[in-house]
């Protein structure tokens, strides 16, 4: 119980994953963001080491050669990937940790760490996803179709996760990942520990 859980969050561009996120972490104790690396270019009001950390694709080519991600992605057009060391750092300190990344990351990193929890964040619909990449207006129309038609791929991967959150009320979104975080800290093959010490009193 001493060391913390790695939870991977992955949803489809549009289903509001940042917000839920930004939610859950002021609403939870001990739980760490690990701050993904990229290489597309910062939208407006994104901060460089509290959105992302935003690299060259140089750099972020030579931290792939210096192993330091964990993984890493390509998607449309740029590189995604998660820092090695905040992530083991936060995890030996006790700390659970939550990974926000693409669905074949998703995959890397469950190799990586068998034990970890995978959620995948659903839209209502297919055409409400549509809608809000729309409202967003931070793209052009050929980007919003990649963007869909990528939607469709992801959302065909989800079989593959522990967990799904549908957000359709930001609120429920968010008290849904929240008491995802809170049952599986209390599976009981991650509490056997403590089992055991309680049943030797």
């Amino acid at each position: 119980m001493n060391k913390g859980l790695l939870f991977v969050v992955s949803a489809p561009a549009g289903c509001g994953k940042d917000t839920i996120l930004e939610q859950v972490l002021a609403k939870t104790e001990n739980v760490g963001y690990s701050v993904s690396a990229t290489t597309r270019a910062p939208r407006p009001g994104e901060v460089d080491g509290v959105h992302y950390h935003f690299h060259t694709r140089e750099s972020f080519e030579q931290m792939i050669k210096d192993g330091a991600v964990l993984e890493y992605t390509e998607y449309i057009g740029n590189y995604y990937g998660t820092p090695r060391k905040a992530v083991e750092d936060m995890l030996a300190q006790g700390k659970d940790v939550i990974l926000k990344i693409e669905v074949e990351g998703a995959m890397n990193i469950k190799k990586l760490f068998p034990e970890c929890c995978l959620v995948f964040i659903l839209p209502p619909s297919m055409a409400e996803l549509e809608r809000r990449l729309r409202k967003r207006g931070t793209e052009d129309e050929e980007t919003i179709l990649r963007r869909t038609a990528q939607a469709r791929n992801e959302i065909g991967t989800a079989v593959n996760y522990d967990y799904f959150v549908v957000n359709d009320a930001l609120e429920e979104a968010v008290d849904d990942l929240i008491a995802v975080i809170r049952a599986e800290k209390c599976r009981k093959a991650r509490c056997m520990e403590m089992l055991e010490k309680i049943k030797g009193e």
